[in-house]
């Protein structure tokens, strides 16, 4: 969804600063982190797609293979929350049925101009069986925190054996073949390295 931050979001968590002069974004454009998630090295490609809907037909060949999404919308801005249902239509229809799927309410800081309220995103993202956080690329607030949730989320599913790295499309590849074995006694030294699309 245009001018929600969803670039502003993506470089505070790759850069822990905010982005001054962000423009909309023209197309896709791609970050990475490598973090620790449960003792685990983890890697997160994130494609950053232009929610203008003139992009929307090649934004939406990028949720083939994508593991997790963060929806973003502006807690200031009802249409931006009003366009969520065709997005989130776009990523449960193209993606991995078993994506991951994160609904953040950005720009918390400007909660004076809010026009969408914390209980109706949240009853939103319950019904439609979301994660949900409201987050802040300005001041950093919950920006880490959604993107390892994500991250956090989708290792338990490939723990669990809901999601198989090895199923082509599944948006998740072992960093090191040696290391393909997830289920591994608790306390074990051995670090697996994943890389996650989200």
């Amino acid at each position: 969804i245009a001018g929600t931050g969803k670039s502003c979001l993506l470089h505070q968590f790759i850069e822990t600063k905010f982005k001054q002069d962000s423009n909309h974004t023209i197309g896709v454009e791609f970050g990475s982190r490598v973090v620790n998630v449960g003792g685990k090295t983890v890697k997160l490609q994130i494609w950053d797609t232009a929610g203008q809907e003139r992009f929307r037909s090649v934004t939406r060949s990028y949720y083939r293979g994508a593991a997790g999404a963060l929806l973003v919308y502006d807690i200031t801005s009802r249409e931006t929350y009003n366009a969520l249902t065709n997005w989130l239509t776009d990523a449960r229809t193209l993606a991995s049925p078993n994506i991951v799927i994160i609904l953040c309410g950005n720009k918390k800081d400007l909660d004076a101009d809010r026009e969408v309220t914390f209980l109706e995103a949240s009853r939103f993202a319950q019904e439609n069986e979301l994660m949900f956080l409201e987050t802040s690329a300005l001041t950093g607030e919950n920006v880490e925190e959604a993107f390892l949730k994500t991250a956090r989320t989708i290792l338990n599913k490939m723990e669990s054996g809901e999601l198989d790295p090895e199923r082509m499309g599944s948006g998740i590849q072992y960093g090191d073949s040696s290391l393909r074995q997830l289920r591994q006694p608790r306390g074990s030294a051995a670090q697996i390295k994943q890389q996650c699309n989200c």
